[in-house]
């Protein structure tokens, strides 16, 4: 392991704009660039996480690890081997110039042979990291358990029929909230990676929803008896490890929140992929977190539609992402949330410039995003058409029907065999609205180019 791993980006990664023919440059994105009157940088709050990047050989159910990463082989000594990847993890944030970073307990610190070895050793890394975010400037976005790796997690943690693994897992649990807490860190998420069940044959769920929202009860006291001022995440996914997951997607967290007194203490952490799994679009989970209040931090990813599991893959549509971004800025944008890359290399990507590759393309793609974004606001055609197609909620009938003083059925049944009300179909328009999108996309990438377009001088052409 050499001082710096990667010796070949010598400085920070610089803006070049469309133009550029440097690969190492980005196209789109400008920390200081104003849209909509904030910072791009204050919009989009990226943050790169430790456990795909770092924690990750590039292995699969077919194949060892692929990655160049020495510090993961298993006979350095954990605090060497740990300093090492830390090395290498802020030099990267440094040279990429993001704000923040994600991680899990074990990203940092394996288990030891006793909990009180395992406590220690985490200590002693959130240490390293508290010097070297001091040393660099980037922040925590969030931190993180890893409930789901170790053995004893098979059958879940908060969610496990044994109840010392859940006691365990709330010990794991508070040491992690705790370290994020000391490391000022923004949010805390938890993602229940194996909630869920294999099989029915073995499963109570009602015993199991039971545990689970003691659970989270469990971490939201504790939230407020050490005074962690930042928010809590819950992250949907709908299956993959198991075959079913209780945090399956927006909706389902929502109604578990409001059955078991919650809602007011967590929000959600959205994974592009992790919709995709669930049936839905991001953008379908985006709206539907805004409409319930529930909007929190995004995991910023993409699938592959030809896979039926969680690859991870970085973002490169700006067409899906346009339309998420223009939801979460039209609603008062992120508050203590970011976009995460909770991204992979793919296996065969093994330079380690490709980690560079790899996450100039996602934000430049979310930075190009948030532009299409900027400009449907801007020109504000989406939410006139949408205002228009509820107007008659603004007139007599709409407002008795919400306001429950219209009479009831019986008296709106009165009024419609009376022939008073007859309604006649109009048109939704879909069509329009998409090229609507369609346009702004366009006229963002003919700006863009008008932008970085070379200005003709006297004599010249």
């Amino acid at each position: 392991m050499t001082d710096a791993f990667f010796a070949g980006i010598p400085e920070r990664i610089p803006f070049g704009g469309l133009d550029s023919t440097d690969p190492l440059a980005f196209k789109a994105y400008q920390p200081d660039r104003l849209v909509l009157g904030k910072r791009m940088e204050d919009h989009l709050r990226i943050a790169v996480c430790l456990w795909h990047s770092f924690n990750w050989p590039g292995s699969d159910v077919f194949g060892v690890g692929t990655f160049d990463r020495p510090w993961l082989d298993p006979r350095l000594e954990p605090l060497i081997a740990a300093r090492a990847k830390l090395d290498a993890a802020f030099e990267f944030l440094t040279k990429l110039g993001v704000p923040y970073f994600c991680f899990h307990d074990r990203d940092v610190a394996p288990e030891g042979r006793t909990w009180a070895e395992t406590q220690r050793t985490l200590e002693a890394v959130v240490d390293e990291i508290a010097s070297r975010m001091e040393r660099t400037g980037v922040r925590l976005l969030w931190g993180t358990a890893n409930l789901f790796s170790h053995p004893r997690y098979a059958a879940g943690a908060a969610t496990n029929p044994d109840p010392e693994v859940v006691a365990v897992a709330a010990a794991q649990v508070r040491s992690m909230l705790d370290a994020t807490k000391r490391l000022g860190g923004e949010n805390y998420v938890l993602w229940g990676g194996r909630e869920g069940y294999e099989t029915l044959l073995n499963t109570n769920l009602a015993h199991e929803e039971r545990q689970l929202a003691r659970f989270l009860a469990m971490v939201a006291e504790h939230k407020h008896r050490i005074g962690f001022k930042g928010t809590l995440l819950i992250e949907p996914k709908p299956q993959e490890p198991t075959k079913h997951q209780y945090d399956y997607d927006v909706a389902a967290i929502r109604g578990f929140l409001e059955r078991h007194d919650l809602a007011g203490e967590y929000r959600l952490n959205l994974e592009v992929n992790h919709a995709t799994l669930a049936g839905h679009s991001f953008h379908h989970e985006v709206a539907s977190a805004i409409a319930a209040g529930l909007l929190g931090s995004v995991d910023a990813n993409r699938g592959d539609p030809q896979n039926g599991w969680d690859t991870d893959q970085f973002p490169n549509s700006v067409e899906e992402l346009s339309l998420a971004l223009y939801e979460i800025v039209r609603s008062g944008g992120l508050t203590t949330g970011g976009f995460n890359f909770d991204t992979k290399l793919r296996r065969q990507s093994i330079s380690r410039d490709d980690l560079f590759h790899a996450h100039i393309g996602g934000i430049d793609t979310l930075a190009r995003s948030l532009l299409v974004a900027a400009a449907l606001i801007e020109e504000g055609e989406l939410e006139r058409l949408l205002a228009e197609r509820y107007t008659g909620w603004t007139g007599s009938l709409g407002r008795s029907i919400l306001a429950g003083d219209g009479g009831g059925l019986e008296h709106l049944s009165v009024r419609v065999l009376s022939g008073e009300i007859d309604p006649r179909p109009v048109s939704g328009r879909q069509e329009m609205l998409e090229n609507v999108v369609n346009r702004a996309i366009w006229s963002v990438e003919r700006a863009e180019a008008a932008a970085t377009r070379p200005v003709a001088t006297a004599g010249q052409p």
